[in-house]
């Protein structure tokens, strides 16, 4: 966060007005889903696949090849039966196909094989593999009823289709499909994603209302799924609020002079050290367990220590970054993740209204070498219910020690810990706090990697989020050093470039090894003073999943800190990884229970600073900006043209013109902000 601010000081002038930010977007092509079936997304492979067929972007490297080949020849179906041996070698290499997940539906259930085309016709693909292989003898058969390979089965037996499916129609009952909007099936060539098929289109306009008027940095929706969610500011404390209903003429029913929990004295805070994240146990309502992510000063708490992410371990010399790291030694400040509980203040964990401020459990603490770039989220995975932390590259020029590139540093990287499984203080793991490592973890691939690390080659990642329809999408937001803001999609052991590349633009040119890197799924250019165009500093949103809107359903939302500009992102074709960002109007409800209109300034757009991106119970989104809490709500209370919302009909954006609103706490605000940084610079 304090990077972004630092941003804004480079601009010429101070303050740009907003009609001077032009977006560039740069079209690259970029594979960056987990569309592989082991969760990582395709990579160029470093050397041509000697057994299947499969060219350029690919979820095999040569070991799989190999593997796949050797699964083939155990098979012993070739000499017997060639027409049947060339598709039983489709349908096991169609594990390198790039979209690999797509057709194995690795999010619903593993499959042995993919999900073969069944148009219920004698030309399926399907209908071809049963008559061309129905009376091979297939040895360790795919096949097998239990879907999951040869299980249930004697080792090396041999089996027909015959011996295991009483007929056609129960093997393509099993083992085939027809495709849809939301299913793709494997025709024995590599797959063609169809480019009609879109996960949303461009919506007309973004309507908002403003529920409340302070700048929150962080928001949770309470685990019970009620209307309620829990809000945080940089200085440390957290908030229990009630959600009103829409157009109810209600704001957030919060009461700022109580607090949830008040971290506030445990909390190192200025203007790039706060309280950057908090996440609520999965089970909250049974176990009571929240986290609180945030920045503490080793000089002036005791409690406030732990390894330096700078050492030798690392290549890291904290000797050589002295002063110049902005504190007056390195690691005078630290990263921390700390366990709290709400038991003891209510009968019912799912009922209390505080939580002790008193830690239960330190979960990771990490010396920051400098000052900057140290990010801080946390979240829980939907799926797997392990936490992920994010962590920048702790800060330098051009990432000087190269650590988000380390395999044995955890700055710059994205890890998963599993928080449930506390290590015994017997257990002499070398970890960086208490949790312990799932065993999916990509390290048990890769061996040089940290055990706790799931991704890598990331600068700052400031806020991520998870597709509530489609959780293997983990999109997280990579703010730039000056050239580049990038939003990349997570997969299990992706490296994505930081500091060999911003985004996709060259910062090391002596690296040479760069196949294996993920580029930006979407991003656009800083600003250039020269030029003056781009943008300032990435804030990451989320995928649009409410129906409050439906135009926007499916879209990406994001936006810009400083400039206020909104973008909303379509996937074409979908499950392709490949998206098209459309900057969007936005304008604010006239019923909006507060005034929703500009600061005074006429320099700053209506919104401020835009930190955060928020999601309730309801899926509704939610802006935290500088200015307040702002919802999206129906497109027609702002005028806007949304054929899909019932009852509406097309009329002209409606914009709020600007006002000279009571937002002179939020300016006094931004501008104590401005000289804090200016000082510290």
């Amino acid at each position: 966060m304090g990077m972004i601010i630092f941003y804004l000081l480079k601009m010429e002038g101070g303050f740009i007005p907003l009609l001077c930010l032009l977006l560039i977007m740069h079209p690259y092509p970029c594979s960056s889903l987990p569309m592989c079936t082991s969760l990582r997304a395709p990579v160029m492979a470093k050397e041509a696949l000697s057994f299947c067929p499969y060219k350029g972007r690919v979820c095999c490297d040569s070991a799989k090849d190999s593997q796949l080949q050797m699964q083939f020849e155990a098979m012993n179906i070739s000499l017997t039966n060639p027409n049947c041996a060339s598709l039983i070698k489709s349908i096991l290499c169609a594990t390198c196909d790039q979209f690999s997940a797509n057709l194995f539906k690795v999010e619903s259930q593993i499959r042995s094989v993919p999900l073969l085309c069944d148009y219920s016709s004698a030309t399926s693909f399907c209908t071809h593999v049963w008559d061309t292989c129905q009376n091979v003898s297939i040895r360790n058969s795919p096949f097998a009823p239990s879907l999951q390979g040869a299980a249930g089965l004697p080792q090396n037996t041999s089996s027909k289709l015959t011996d295991l499916w009483q007929s056609r129609t129960d093997f393509c009952t099993a083992f085939g499909g027809r495709a849809d909007d939301h299913v793709y099936c494997f025709n024995g060539r590599p797959l063609q994603l169809n480019s009609t098929r879109t996960s949303s289109v461009p919506p007309k306009g973004l309507c908002l209302e403003r529920l409340g008027d302070k700048g929150y940095i962080n928001m949770a929706a309470h685990p019970d799924g009620s209307d309620r969610a829990f809000f945080s500011d940089l200085p440390g404390k957290i908030w229990l609020a009630a959600i009103p209903k829409h157009a109810s003429g209600q704001p957030l029913g919060i009461d700022e002079s109580a607090p949830f929990v008040d971290l506030t004295d445990q909390v190192k805070y200025d203007t790039v050290f706060g309280l950057m994240g908090i996440a609520f146990h999965p089970n909250f309502t049974q176990n009571g367990r929240f986290f609180a992510s945030f920045n503490c000063n080793k000089e002036t708490s005791s409690t406030c220590s732990g390894r330096c992410g700078c050492n030798s371990d690392v290549g890291c010399d904290p000797s050589k970054i002295g002063a110049s790291g902005g504190a007056d030694h390195p690691c005078q400040y630290h990263n921390v993740v700390a366990e709290y509980t709400v038991n003891g203040t209510s009968s019912e964990p799912a009922k209390a209204t505080k939580g002790k401020p008193t830690e239960v459990r330190r979960i990771l603490t990490l010396g920051l070498p400098f000052t900057n770039n140290h990010g801080g989220q946390i979240l829980f995975g939907p799926d797997d219910g392990y936490m992920y932390i994010m962590l920048g590259d702790g800060g330098g020029k051009n990432g000087p020690f190269r650590l988000a590139q380390n395999k044995k540093s955890l700055l710059g990287k994205i890890i998963r810990v599993d928080v449930d499984t506390i290590p015994k203080e017997t257990d002499d793991l070398n970890l960086w706090g208490n949790y312990s490592i799932p065993r999916e973890n990509p390290y048990s691939e890769d061996k040089e990697l940290l055990p706790e690390i799931w991704a890598l080659g990331l600068r700052n990642p400031w806020r991520c989020s998870f597709d509530s329809e489609r959780p293997s999408y983990f999109l997280c937001t990579d703010i730039g050093q000056d050239r580049y803001e990038e939003i990349d999609v997570i997969t299990k052991g992706g490296n994505y470039g930081w500091s060999i590349y911003e985004g996709h633009l060259p910062v090391d040119s002596e690296q040479k090894n760069t196949s294996d890197l993920i580029f930006p799924a979407m991003g656009y250019n800083h600003y250039d003073v020269n030029k003056k165009e781009g943008s300032a500093a990435i804030t990451g949103g989320s995928f649009y999943r409410s129906t409050t809107d439906p135009c926007m359903y499916g879209s990406y939302l994001y936006a810009d800190l400083y400039a206020t500009a909104l973008w909303a992102a379509a996937e074409a074709p979908a499950n392709s990884g490949n998206f098209t960002s459309t900057s969007i109007p936005f304008g604010c409800a006239r019923d909006s229970p507060l005034e929703c209109n500009s600061v005074p300034n006429t320099d700053l757009a209506a919104l401020g600073y835009i930190y955060s991106f928020g999601e309730d119970n309801k899926k509704d989104v939610y802006i935290l900006a500088s200015t307040g809490v702002y919802r999206v709500v129906q497109p027609s209370r702002c005028n806007y043209t949304c054929t899909k919302e019932s009852g509406t009909q097309a009329q002209t954006p409606n914009f709020p013109p600007p006002s000279n609103g009571n937002h002179l706490e939020s300016v006094l605000y931004i501008s104590l902000i401005l000289i804090l940084v200016g000082y510290m610079l």
